[in-house]
């Protein structure tokens, strides 16, 4: 047995091989990862987001206000809608339907022609201030938009403009990245630590030997998943705490909604990932399969939920993936009711699709643990 012996090598690396094959589904996964991320990197990650809804509020329509709109649409990074009232401004800002809205003065053809220099006011949701970034430096480079428009006693220089910008950042005003990265770190702390708990949890009864006792046991398939989500709930919960008073003691958080209401919106978003961690564990057929298919889901929701990178930077076909994650509705959940102070009516449009995702994945769940009994 002294020295390295060539056969024994062939002989035991035949034998690994043949066990690799016997488990093509961990194979599969080893592949598909790295794809799916070169994919992801590739082609939906974008940090200069173009084409940012923006609301349109002005009693005028005027020629300046057209050069004006042309003028910001033309930069390639404000996609403009008309509005009807301030009302429906605050809203559509609430609920993140606009992330802009332009406010354009009364009278403001009269004010360019007479150079009284009127502002535009420039509402813009800052709860992500890197959606916003690009945007909002464009704006420097059309105070000369009028120019071809202006009168000649009143030609725009560049000591003397025909008109200002005013942005106002909402939500967020001194645009601090760390009230955008709390909201999402709350919301993968609480992914990665539930998520991967019960993900494990049935392969490792099967791996230990203990899984013929529970089989043994007279419950059903739903009493079983229940018993096994139920405790990481409350430690779900915990985490949440510790995060967001430390959050709000030491960065400054501001807690500007109802607190009941957002422990009900991430209680849900738990129950999500726990689900979702049951019924990996079940379809796996061991642990390493197990972790594989936690870490397939876990990169998408963290790149397609706008938490890395903006949302609306992402092409139409990441968008709509990112729309099934529960991570991008737990996101603006937890932004708008943290930061904007959104209420049940805000934010029920992003519950029910964590609501739908929990259901449809509990079905599989039960389904997949019943063909494990038979």
């Amino acid at each position: 047995m002294n020295g390295f012996s060539l056969k024994r090598f062939l002989t035991v690396l035949r034998k690994e091989w043949i066990q690799v094959r016997r488990d093509p589904i961990t194979l599969r996964m080893i592949i598909a990862l790295p794809v799916m991320q070169l994919f992801l990197f590739g082609f939906a990650i974008n940090a200069d987001p173009k084409n940012l809804p923006a609301g349109l509020l002005s009693v005028d329509h005027s020629k300046y206000e057209r050069t004006l709109v042309a003028a910001l649409q033309n930069t390639g990074y404000f996609d403009i809608r008309p509005l009807v009232s301030e009302a429906e401004a605050e809203r559509a800002l609430a609920d993140g339907e606009l992330l802009f809205v332009v406010n354009i003065p009364p009278n403001f053809d009269r004010s360019v022609d007479r150079g009284e220099k009127p502002t535009i006011l420039i509402d813009a949701d800052a709860t992500d201030p890197s959606t916003i970034g690009n945007a909002a430096a464009a704006l420097a480079a059309l105070t000369t938009a009028l120019d071809r428009d202006l009168p000649q006693g009143v030609q725009s220089k560049p000591a003397n403009l025909p008109f200002q910008f005013e942005l106002h950042a909402r939500y967020n005003p001194e645009r601090l990245t760390v009230l955008n990265i709390v909201p999402g770190l709350i919301l993968m702390v609480l992914t990665m630590s539930t998520l991967f708990v019960t993900t494990l949890s049935i392969t490792r009864e099967t791996e230990r030997g203990t899984m013929e006792n529970l089989l043994a046991m007279p419950v059903r398939p739903i009493e079983v998943m229940l018993a096994k989500v139920v405790p990481y709930i409350a430690i779900g919960y915990v985490q949440v705490i510790l995060i967001v008073v430390i959050a709000a003691a030491v960065f400054g958080l501001p807690i500007r909604g109802s607190i009941p209401l957002l422990a009900v919106a991430l209680g849900l978003f738990i129950a999500s990932n726990l689900v979702l961690g049951i019924t990996f564990s079940t379809v796996a057929r061991n642990q390493m399969q197990a972790t594989q298919m936690a870490q397939f889901m876990l990169l998408p929701s963290f790149l397609l939920s706008g938490f890395m990178f903006p949302f609306k930077g992402m092409p139409v076909w990441a968008q709509w993936i990112g729309e099934l994650l529960p991570m991008t509705h737990a996101l603006r959940i937890v932004r708008g009711v943290l930061l904007k102070g959104n209420g049940l009516a805000e934010i029920a449009a992003e519950l029910w699709p964590i609501a739908a995702f929990t259901l449809v994945v509990a079905v599989i769940a039960t389904w997949s643990y019943r063909e494990t009994l038979e």
